[in-house]
């Protein structure tokens, strides 16, 4: 099984290398073996009994690196046969039967047979960069002794979190169970044809952040562009918001029904799976709670370090609980930075007066916080998003109120730099 606690890439290597020829035989003993529940739970409820095409490419290369060319050959055939319209899987296919008559060193070696036109050498790019992302990801898949840096807690109502890989391609499922984080699955995705890191709209990039799946959208009730499905998030965030950034309707979606995939970067921002792989995520998604992180390259940390992250930040906002009950706004003030930024633009002297109106009219008062979450926000260095209800009783008033808070390290100390509630 590969370790990445630091998501060190491998030695970069020709697409050729890695795919065919010599190297196959090097890259084969590295293959990490899916798990059980890796290979997309297809025994479960509603399982169609269809070959994973990430198992299959696995189990292909490995026998090109055996010198077992038919069982090869009888793989790809059924994965094209389950899947007519997965066109990566048609060109390792004929790439096979060419094999049986002539060496071949470059994956896509029969489109060089013919003609060659410019709309076909970016056909075949985009196919090689697709079995590049896949059969590198698998390389690497995570360590189970390892935990998603980005996570430090979830609500005990949230089962699941997704987490986004920009640079492997790739989509992970993490389930929570007890306060406990175990890997579930993981799928192929693409993703804004520039990249990541969203600034505005029509920009064709895929946003960095910490993000909350809004709805479902049946894929009847949509375009065949959508495929199966969307799953919409809730870019802007507050965030996003306040730090400039624009743009709407991103989504998590499926593909048009005469494609399998799409390239890894062909979207024009939203996040994009193969339709059976989205149908599967529905049952890992609650609308409104689950959590989907994305980030330009996860990190992934052994326990002791999670556990002192996680400490650290829940006793960030255990102290600002403390001071916030302690009606003393010197202490309470003391939590906040300098550079804080409200979301109406106002000064920060003039937003914390506001704070702390009901609390000065009050002669005592107690604050109780419950179902916190906690994550290391994605594409920031040192920044800290909290999320959680807080139920006051100020006087003889109770309320209670959903609050988020984002803390960003300044020098040794962290601070408040925004803060929503709601």
């Amino acid at each position: 099984m590969f370790r990445f606690s630091n998501f060190m890439r491998p030695v970069a290597m020709s697409v050729e290398r890695i795919l065919l020829g010599g190297m196959i035989c090097l890259l084969a003993g590295g293959w990490a073996a899916p798990s059980q529940s890796a290979a997309k739970n297809q025994s479960g409820p509603g399982a169609t009994h269809k070959p994973d095409p990430d198992i299959v490419l696995i189990e292909v290369y490995k026998d090109l690196a055996a010198n077992r060319l038919r069982h090869a050959q009888a793989k790809v055939d059924a994965l094209v046969e389950a899947y007519p319209n997965f066109q990566l899987g048609h060109l390792i296919r004929g790439d096979l039967l060419l094999m049986h008559t002539r060496p071949v060193t470059t994956l896509g070696a029969v489109p060089t047979l013919g003609v060659v036109t410019n709309g076909s050498q970016e056909k075949l790019k985009d196919l090689r960069d697709e079995a590049m992302a896949r059969l590198q990801s698998l390389r690497e898949r995570p360590d189970p002794k390892l935990l998603p840096k980005a996570v430090l807690q979830l609500r005990e109502d949230q089962k699941h979190v997704l987490l986004v890989d920009a640079k492997r391609s790739r989509l992970y499922v993490y389930q929570n169970q007890a306060g406990k984080l175990s890997f579930v699955t993981d799928y192929y995705i693409s993703q804004g044809k520039l990249g990541v890191d969203k600034f505005k709209e029509g920009d064709q990039k895929t946003p960095l952040g910490v993000y909350y799946i809004t709805s479902r959208l049946a894929g009847a009730r949509l375009p065949d562009f959508y495929g199966a499905g969307a799953l919409p998030i809730n870019y802007p965030n507050e965030w996003d918001k306040l730090n400039g950034r624009s743009g709407s309707g991103i989504w998590l979606h499926g593909t048009p029904s005469e494609s399998f995939s799409r390239p890894p970067l062909s979207s024009d921002g939203c996040v994009v799976l193969t339709n059976p792989d989205l149908d599967k995520l529905f049952a890992s998604v609650d609308i409104g709670k689950t959590p989907i992180v994305i980030s330009d390259q996860l990190e992934f940390v052994e326990k002791t370090q999670w556990d002192a992250d996680r400490g650290t930040a829940m006793g960030l906002v255990e102290a600002w609980r403390r001071d916030a009950e302690s009606r003393n706004p010197a202490l309470l003030m003391a939590n906040y930075s300098q550079h804080f930024k409200a979301e109406r633009g106002e000064s920060f002297t003039a937003w914390f007066a506001k704070q702390q109106q009901p609390v000065n009219r009050a002669r005592s008062g107690s604050l109780v916080l419950r179902d916190l979450s906690l994550f290391h926000y994605p594409g920031e260095e040192n920044l800290i998003v909290a999320t959680f209800t807080e139920d006051s009783v100020i006087g003889k008033s109770r309320s209670s109120a959903r609050k988020r808070q984002y803390w960003a390290r300044e020098g040794a100390h962290w601070k408040i730099v925004a803060e929503t509630r709601w």
